[in-house]
C-alpha cells in the first residue's frame, strides 16, 4: 500500500513545492526589506522572542545558517550553548533611558557639530545620567544625526554663523552704497562706505564723493580705525565683498593694524548679512523717498537718520547707548509712565516716541550746521 502511494505523495510533493517555495522567497524578500530599512542598527529581542526562536529552531537542530536574519547567526549558537548548560539567557536593559534623556543628547549634538559619542557620554556622566555609549550612537542615528566625516584629528571647519556669534565683539563689516545726485550737469552717483561693528551694530559713514578711488577709500579706512579706537573696539576681522574699490592698499592698512580681511564668496550677499540688512533699513526708511540735489544734503539726510539709528531706533544692537532699555534688566513691565509725545525729524518721515515734553528737538538743524557739511558745501 505503502509503494502504491509513494508515487502519489511524490506528485504532491512536486505539485506543492513550488507553491511553498514562493511563499518561503516572498517572506525573505519582506525580511530583506525590513532590514535594509533598519541599517545597521541591531534588532535587540526581548526574552520571549528569544524563546520562540530557540522553540522552533529545536524542530530542525538548529541549523540556522540559511534561516536567521534578526540575529547574527553565532549570536544564535551563544543561546543554544547557554540553554544547553543549563544557563539562563540575560536579559537586556535597552530602553531605560527617559524621552528628556534622549533629547539631552539630541540637544548636545546639535550644538556641538564636533563632539562624538564619546565626549557626549562624558558630558551626561558628568551630568549623573547612567547611559551607555550604544544607547547615545542609536539615539543619534535614529533623528539623522550621523558621526563627522573628519576623523583624522585636524580641526574641523566651522559653520560661518556659528563664527560670526563667537567673534561678535572683534568683527567688523564694510559695504558700498550709492545715491543718485541730481546736478546741473546730469546725474550722477555719489558713493558711501561704511563699517559696522557687529558686536553693538554701531556704524560709521564717510562723506559722500563722485571719485571713490583709492585715496579716498584709503582715507576712509583711516577715518574708520579712528573712530573704532575712540568706540573702544578691538576689531580682528573685516568682512567685505569683492568690490574693486578695496585696493591692495586698503588691504595692507587693515594688515598692519592686525585684521584679517575676509572676503565673502562671489554672489553671495546673505554672507555680510548684517551690512546687506543696514543698506536694505537704510534705503526703505529714509533715502527711497528723497530725491538730492548735492552732496552735502545726501548728508544731511543720511547722519540724521544715522542718528536716530544710534540713539532712537530699537534694534538688537548691544550697548548702543540710545533712549531703548534692554528688556532683559526690567524686572517688571511698564504700565503706564504718563502721556507719551511723539518726536520728528526730516519733515515727519521719522518719527519716534518719548515720555519727555522737554526733548531737544533740533537735531536736525545740529546736524545740518555740522562741520563735514559746511566742508561739502564749500
Amino acid at each position: 500500500m505503502t509503494e502504491t502511494l509513494a508515487p502519489i505523495f511524490a506528485l504532491a510533493m512536486e505539485w506543492i513545492r513550488p507553491k511553498y517555495n514562493a511563499k518561503m522567497q516572498f517572506l525573505e524578500a519582506q525580511i530583506q526589506m525590513l532590514r535594509r530599512r533598519q541599517g545597521n542598527r541591531k534588532l535587540r529581542l526581548t526574552p520571549k522572542e528569544r524563546a520562540e526562536l530557540l522553540r522552533l529552531g529545536y524542530y530542525f537542530d538548529h541549523e540556522i545558517e540559511d534561516l536567521i536574519h534578526v540575529v547574527h547567526p553565532e549570536t544564535y549558537r551563544h543561546w543554544v550553548r547557554r540553554i544547553r548548560r543549563g544557563k539562563k539567557n540575560r536579559r537586556w536593559a535597552w530602553g531605560r533611558i527617559t524621552s528628556s534623556m534622549r533629547s539631552l543628547v539630541v540637544q548636545m549634538a546639535v550644538e556641538n557639530p564636533q563632539w562624538g559619542y564619546q565626549r557626549i557620554f562624558g558630558e551626561m556622566k558628568k551630568l549623573g545620567y547612567r547611559i551607555s555609549k550604544s544607547t547615545i550612537r542609536n539615539t543619534l542615528l535614529d533623528n539623522g544625526i550621523h558621526p563627522s566625516w573628519n576623523k583624522s584629528g585636524k580641526s574641523q571647519p566651522i559653520p560661518w554663523n556659528d563664527f560670526v556669534r563667537a567673534n561678535m565683539e572683534s568683527l567688523i563689516a564694510t559695504d558700498f552704497f550709492s545715491k543718485e545726485i541730481t546736478t546741473w550737469h546730469g546725474s550722477k552717483h555719489a558713493y558711501i562706505v561704511f563699517f559696522m561693528h557687529l558686536g553693538t551694530r554701531r556704524v560709521y559713514c564717510s562723506l559722500p564723493t563722485f571719485s571713490p578711488d583709492e585715496e579716498w577709500v584709503e582715507a576712509e579706512a583711516r577715518k574708520a580705525s579712528a573712530w573704532l579706537i575712540k568706540s573702544k573696539v578691538k576689531a580682528r576681522y573685516l568682512v567685505r565683498d569683492r568690490d574693486s574699490k578695496y585696493t591692495g592698499a586698503f588691504e595692507a592698512f587693515w594688515t598692519n593694524l592686525g585684521v584679517r580681511s575676509i572676503k565673502i564668496p562671489p554672489k553671495a550677499p546673505n554672507v555680510n548679512g548684517f551690512a546687506e540688512s543696514f543698506i536694505g533699513k537704510l534705503r526703505r526708511e529714509c533715502l527711497n523717498h528723497f530725491l538730492c540735489f548735492s552732496p552735502a544734503q545726501f548728508n544731511h539726510i543720511l547722519q540724521t537718520w544715522l542718528r536716530y539709528y544710534h540713539e532712537e531706533r530699537p534694534h538688537g544692537g548691544i550697548g548702543m547707548g540710545n533712549t531703548v532699555p534692554d528688556l532683559r534688566t526690567i524686572s517688571k513691565p511698564v504700565r503706564d509712565e504718563g502721556e507719551v509725545f511723539c518726536r520728528e525729524k526730516l519733515g515727519g518721515l521719522i518719527k519716534f516716541y518719548t515720555h519727555n515734553r522737554s526733548e531737544a528737538t533740533d537735531a536736525d538743524r545740529q546736524v545740518s550746521d555740522s562741520p563735514e557739511n559746511s566742508k561739502l558745501r564749500g
